[in-house]
């Protein structure tokens, strides 16, 4: 076994492969830019070393840093967590350079599965169902029409280098090939320096189901069973589960020997995750497979009772698989949903700020919290968002589901926008419950779970207004305590003397998200007190919840009407027209990026653009002017 390896990366997959090393006596070393010099990992690890910068390209992305940081720390060995360069070719064969071992898998067996058009025609030789497609190496946006054209409509525009939902997108009609084409190309730049794209028929209703395989230098292979990770939004995970709802033995097995046949086909070493499409008459195709520890791994070792990173540095150092197929088994069932810095209102958009409260719930032999981050740490827009990964076990799926409903009632985050209330609702939706999922869930519940209606008001109003009521009593009684006459009748907690309390209080679904579920077997009511207003989470769903304050006169009607602001910290990718020119309601004038996420900022009516306040390229701040507009006169 090593005595010390490097990790060449940070947050959460930072401390969580630390954790690991530890109990195992292995030291660690840190690496960290100038945004992460306090972060957790680096308080975590034996030693750390500052690598530059904040900007992952100048820091976590550098590779000759890393070496350098290997090399002078005395690290046998790398593990890249994922992310960043953990699929990266070229930083595999720098560590074989410098005889720095590689947790991962063989330079080939990167370089095959690497780009996805020459990973599909590999798979195909090796008998792995395929969706149909175009994988060639004529990358003339005419060809790539010509070939979507001939596949007919939907089509699936995906990065040939491309992962976690980056450089992807969904064409519908014809006549929006060519811009889904070029924003999946310039996403796709941006994220892995390569635009190469592939041409795909989009299966409608398919559900994400992916196979965890292990393989050693022994040629053992083993698959760790299925995860299901259908719930999506941008192509992106949001709460993943294992086992897969509906699974039968004879469809894992099945699945599970492809996968298999896939990595055997490339002589894979390492943990690697072979992703499906699974359509609704149990047929299954061969999307990727990702040459590195998944996001959602967790799940797959509460259902085992496996440590896949332990597994991972065993292999590494030459040993053979620690369990044969046989002795592998599914125990209970398993959910982690991830928690982001993210406004679930405004098309998930990256947010940004301090945690000025980060209280988790209490982990136990049932709840588990994978994080990278402490209380009154900043979320910056260097990296990715994500704050933390819950994860839950049960004893069956209807158990896990309500332990994962209790769990996200007990998470409070205040300072930054987060999806916690999301994840809420959706957890709690009769369609999830009923394990009616595919990859188009959130879109195809759209109406239910984006909607405020007067029951859900009605139902909600006097819950929070008991809760203000409560919150009120508490702190008067607190008061009173404090007191130095604590039996005077002012300090009394019964409004003594007082007319009845009129309370006005605003209802909403703070990013409008309440479904409509069966209340039994959730959690009671839960009340979360922020610093403007409070969160309720209630067996129908979660609301926020403000009291009105009163009118004193102030008009804000007008305030920010007309403008364009930045939705969020971020830079400047591109200007679509000319100041001057002419544009429609709906075009899109200016295109922002971060956390590699791009957002649209399109004219609010007819008109022309006056002036553009940046440049392409510039960094701006949240809600700062972007441009002047002028509309046409009505």
């Amino acid at each position: 076994m090593f005595k010390k390896i490097l990790i060449a990366n940070r947050g959460e997959i930072a401390c969580r492969i630390i954790k690991t090393s530890k109990s195992m006596g292995v030291e660690t070393v840190a690496v960290y830019s100038d945004a992460d010099r306090d972060a957790l990992h680096v308080k975590m690890a034996d030693q750390s070393i500052y690598i530059g910068p904040s900007p992952a390209s100048e820091s976590y992305l550098a590779i000759h840093k890393l070496i350098a940081a290997a090399v002078e720390s005395g690290a046998e060995a790398i593990h890249p967590g994922y992310g960043f360069l953990s699929e990266n070719a070229d930083f595999c064969r720098q560590c074989a350079k410098h005889n720095i071992a590689f947790i991962g898998p063989p330079l080939e067996a990167i370089m095959s599965m690497g780009s996805k058009s020459a990973a599909k025609t590999i798979m195909a030789k090796a008998g792995v169902p395929l969706i149909p497609g175009y994988h060639g190496d004529n990358q003339d946006p005419k060809t790539l029409k010509k070939e979507a054209d001939s596949l007919g409509y939907p089509v699936l525009l995906k990065a040939a280098a491309g992962g976690g939902g980056k450089g992807m997108r969904a064409v519908q009609t014809e006549a929006d090939f060519d811009q889904a084409l070029d924003a999946a190309k310039r996403e796709a730049m941006s994220s892995f320096d390569d635009d190469i794209m592939l041409v795909e028929k989009l299966v409608l209703q398919p559900r994400h189901v992916e196979i965890q395989v292990f393989c050693d230098s022994h040629q053992n292979a083993v698959y760790l069973f299925e995860r299901d990770c259908s719930l999506q939004r941008r192509h992106q995970k949001v709460i993943e589960e294992a086992p897969a709802p509906g699974m039968t033995e004879k469809l894992r097995q099945k699945m599970g020997v492809a996968a298999i046949k896939a990595a055997q086909a490339i002589r894979y070493e390492g943990a690697g995750t072979v992703e499906f499409l699974l359509d609704s008459r149990g047929e299954f195709f061969f999307m990727e497979m990702n040459t590195r520890l998944q996001v959602e791994h967790p799940v797959t070792e509460m259902i085992t009772g496996q440590d896949l990173v332990a597994w991972q540095l065993s292999v590494a150092a030459g040993d053979p698989l620690p369990c044969s197929q046989e002795e592998l088994s599914i125990t209970g069932h398993a959910f982690e949903a991830r928690i982001y810095a993210e406004d679930p209102s405004h098309d998930f958009l990256p947010a940004t700020g301090t945690l000025e409260v980060l209280n988790p719930p209490a982990e136990n032999n049932y709840v588990r919290i994978d994080t990278g981050v402490l209380e009154g740490d900043k979320v910056s827009i260097y990296y990715d968002p994500m704050i933390a990964k819950l994860i839950v076990w049960g004893k069956d799926r209807a158990q896990a589901l309500n332990r994962l409903t209790d769990a996200l009632a007990e998470y409070h985050i205040t300072g930054v926008t987060t999806n916690i209330g999301f994840l809420y609702n959706l957890a709690t939706s009769g369609a999830f419950r009923a394990s009616a999922v595919d990859t188009s869930f959130i879109e195809q519940n759209h109406n239910e779970i984006f909607r405020l209606r007067d029951a859900d008001i009605e139902y909600a109003a006097p819950l929070a207004a008991s809760a203000v009521m409560d919150i009120r009593q508490g702190q008067a009684l607190k008061a009173s305590q404090r007191s130095s006459d604590p039996n005077s009748p002012w300090h009394l907690t019964t409004s003594w003397g007082l007319p009845k309390p009129k309370l006005r209080l605003q209802i909403q679904q703070c990013e409008r998200y309440l479904v409509a579920s069966d209340p039994n077997n959730l959690s009671s009511s839960t009340l979360v007190v922020k610093n403007e207003g409070f969160d309720l989470f209630t067996p129908k769903g979660y609301f926020n919840c403000s009291e009105i304050k009163p009118d004193l006169g102030t008009d804000n009607q007008n305030a920010d009407m007309g403008s364009l602001k930045a939705p969020m910290h971020g830079s400047v990718v591109d200007l679509l027209v000319n100041v001057g020119d002419m544009v429609k309601k709906g075009d899109t004038l200016v295109i922002m990026e971060a956390m590699k996420m791009e957002h649209t900022i399109v004219a609010p009516a007819d008109g022309a653009v006056n002036e553009f306040f940046f440049e392409r390229g510039a960094l701006v701040e949240s809600d700062v002017e972007l441009l002047s507009f002028e509309a046409n006169d009505l």
